[in-house]
């Protein structure tokens, strides 16, 4: 069994096979995705593609890089479509400070407002960190407090930081990244990361593994980022798919 934790098929990328993709996951063996929103847009179209698509469930949120508009009004409206049947987080939500805009304290200010959201509702988070590791720290530290479970979406960090995360219960969503040679910091991390809080994820159409990096990813190339897990751990591949999904099927409570 696999699930595909963490994927964007309501992106352009797929427009012109969508619906063949999809229709033929389960023959390949996926049987859960879960369709993360990116911004209002694309978080109505994953209600589409959950309502379209039994396997498919969504998370709905606004990605850091899309918080430059945001109105509380937005907020208002994920939060009714958070109470949809097959909405089973909030996300992806969090900092990046590749890019010079938004400003970073816009970014924080809706972080947190959808942090809320996330308490109000009680779905977990999933969580957006790139180049920003001392603030996304700083805030969740902040929200442990009223926490609910939450995910380190594409996790890319050291495993100093990895340690941080698992002294709060997070787990890690774990991705093609895995598999490219220059990847040093997050193959250490990983060895030292427990099983039972390592989430599979493509973050398609983005990242895709070797051997097809630089291509656009999908839910199936999932069986080259469980066979380096699977090196890394000692498990079979098989071993590592089944626990994955069992993890996730429990953290997203499907």
């Amino acid at each position: 069994m696999i699930f595909d934790t963490h994927a964007h098929y309501d992106d352009e990328a797929f427009d012109g096979d969508r619906e063949e993709l999809l229709t033929h996951m389960r023959e390949r063996g996926i049987e859960y995705i879960v369709n993360v929103g990116a911004s209002i847009d694309s978080t109505a179209k994953t209600v589409e593609l959950t309502e379209q698509y039994p396997f498919v469930y969504g998370a709905a949120g606004v990605h850091p890089s899309e918080t430059a508009e945001l109105t509380i009004k937005d907020m208002e409206w994920i939060r009714e479509i958070a109470d949809r049947e097959k909405i089973v987080a909030i996300g992806e939500i969090g900092l990046d400070y590749y890019w010079p805009e938004p400003d970073k304290e816009v970014q924080k200010k809706w972080f947190k407002e959808q942090l809320k959201l996330a308490k109000e509702t009680g779905l977990p988070v999933i969580i957006h960190s790139r180049d920003a590791a001392a603030d996304t720290l700083e805030i969740l530290k902040e929200w442990d407090v009223h926490k609910t479970k939450g995910v380190i979406h594409c996790f890319s960090y050291t495993w100093e930081i990895a340690r941080e995360y698992l002294n709060m219960d997070y787990h890690f969503g774990i991705g093609g990244v895995l598999t490219f040679k220059n990847a040093k910091k997050l193959k250490e991390a990983v060895l030292h990361i427990p099983m039972e809080k390592i989430l599979l994820e493509t973050d398609c159409p983005y990242l895709a593994p070797e051997p097809y990096r630089g291509k656009r990813n999908q839910s199936g190339y999932i069986f080259y980022v469980a066979e380096q897990l699977a090196e890394l751990k000692n498990l079979s591949r098989e071993e590592v798919l089944e626990i994955t999904a069992e993890n996730a099927k429990r953290f997203y409570g499907i």
